[in-house]
């Protein structure tokens, strides 16, 4: 018998409370595609060696991304992780810390973020950065805002480009902020179309690289223009491998950087949890408005090095309505997973991590660009590139996964209803030179 301890009467009081008639009109907002038509069907009850039999079989009919050459990207990346990584998380000290509020019991933690926040300023090129976020798409999110609270505007420019699950996480806090977002046309490949739309009621300019499709911008001529209009410029990255070689956002003029740290020290985990990055300029105005929290070193009563909660704005606190955030608790074993692998690979490692990346997208972007039919798109790239191909990417896509490939992700499952030739595809120090021609073999008999 399921445990449902709430009463029919129960349920209509908090359905009146909230003016619906029923639970259903609370799932309007879900489109009727998406939504199940009753549960799975599978028995009511089995054996526990049964249950582990049947989720098995079910689990056997995927295709893990260590189990085929794996070539996607878009914002989530295989990399390689080091075993000492997954050991030291799952030491107890670490695993079972306590939150931070308290610093005389959690020096432990509170030091592991000082040195999180340390290595994401460094990173970045900015001078501050919080304790991290639940996601890079949050973490977009929660910039623009900030950048409203700082300048006082409500209008914000993104990039089309910019990854379009980050716009729409912008867009969903937006809606309940006050906030407009201006989102420009994703095809171009130039800032021109933002440079375009900044004015004097700008707050911020949001803009991604390597973008959506791999392709590297130069942020200084657009930070230049919105700084001239007193907007602050947003740089956001999906790929933090690539600051290992490409101009850290702080050093291209940009005032907020953000992004998604998964690549490092985090699995794919199946799409969660990851680790938002989130830093600054060392501006009194930025610091006061940034979400999350920030570890800060200080010195006890017997002159001792310490570490404590510098700043903690959640809606948790005494805050509450006034919190800059209520989505803004860190993300602290994936953190300490980032500033684990991070610290094991020190800086020469992770430029050598990133050439090596590099190195082998340039690889497989000359063996598919040799496929007849096949155009690389890019000019520039990390380890990101799209190519356009003589039919449907998402058909494409199918076709190689019956391959034993998986060819990356079609540009029009992020862009529905545009795109439907190109395929955007990664490359990461993972994929063997044998997984290059894998890739090119089958993507020639696909065509």
């Amino acid at each position: 018998m399921r445990y449902l301890p709430h009463t029919d009467t129960d349920r209509k009081a908090m359905l009146d409370a909230i003016g619906v008639a029923s639970i259903d009109d609370l799932f309007t907002d879900v489109p009727e595609a998406a939504r199940l038509d009753g549960l799975i069907d599978l028995p009511t009850k089995q054996t526990e060696l049964q249950v582990e039999r049947a989720m098995a079989a079910m689990s056997s009919r995927n295709v893990a991304a260590s189990h085929a050459p794996f070539f996607v990207g878009a914002g989530a990346y295989k990399h390689h992780v080091p075993a000492t990584v997954d050991h030291l998380i799952q030491r107890s000290e670490f695993l079972t810390a306590y939150t931070p509020y308290q610093p005389e019991i959690s020096q432990g933690t509170l030091q592991t973020l000082f040195e999180f926040q340390t290595q994401v300023a460094l990173l970045t090129g900015m001078d501050v950065a919080n304790a991290s976020m639940y996601d890079g798409s949050t973490a977009c999110a929660e910039a623009v805002m900030m950048a409203a609270r700082v300048t006082r505007r409500t209008k914000a420019v993104m990039a089309g480009s910019v990854h379009p699950h980050y716009v729409e996480a912008s867009q969903t806090l937006a809606k309940y902020s006050d906030v407009s977002i201006s989102v420009t046309d994703a095809a171009p490949a130039d800032l021109d179309a933002v440079i375009a739309e900044i004015d004097d009621t700008t707050a911020c300019v949001v803009i991604q690289t390597p973008d959506i499709f791999g392709r590297l911008h130069d942020l200084r001529e657009v930070s230049r223009i919105a700084h001239e209009k007193g907007a602050l410029v947003i740089a956001v990255f999906t790929e933090a491998v690539s600051l290992g070689l490409v101009e850290a956002p702080g050093h291209m003029g940009a005032d907020i950087a953000v992004g998604e740290g998964q690549s490092i020290g985090v699995g794919l985990n199946f799409g969660g949890p990851y680790v938002g990055l989130f830093a600054c300029k060392d501006d009194r105005r930025f610091i006061r408005q940034m979400p999350g929290r920030l570890a800060g070193e200080t010195i006890d009563a017997d002159g001792r090095r310490g570490y404590v909660l510098t700043l903690s704005t959640r809606e948790q606190h005494i805050r509450r309505d006034k919190a800059t955030s209520n989505i803004c608790t860190n993300a602290g074993l994936c953190s300490l997973a980032w500033t684990i692998h991070m610290t094991l690979l020190g800086e020469k490692g992770l430029t050598q991590l990133a050439r090596l990346n590099h190195e082998t997208a340039c690889e497989l972007a000359d063996a598919l660009s040799a496929v007849p039919g096949v155009e690389l798109v890019n000019e520039t790239f990390f380890n990101e590139f799209t190519i356009l191909l003589p039919k449907n990417a998402d058909q494409v896509v199918n076709d190689l996964a019956r391959f034993g490939v998986l060819g990356g992700v079609p540009a029009s499952r992020l862009y529905p209803g545009r795109f439907e030739n190109y395929l955007i595809i990664a490359a990461t120090e993972t994929n063997t030179p044998e997984d290059i021609a894998v890739f090119a073999k089958a993507l020639a008999g696909v065509l």
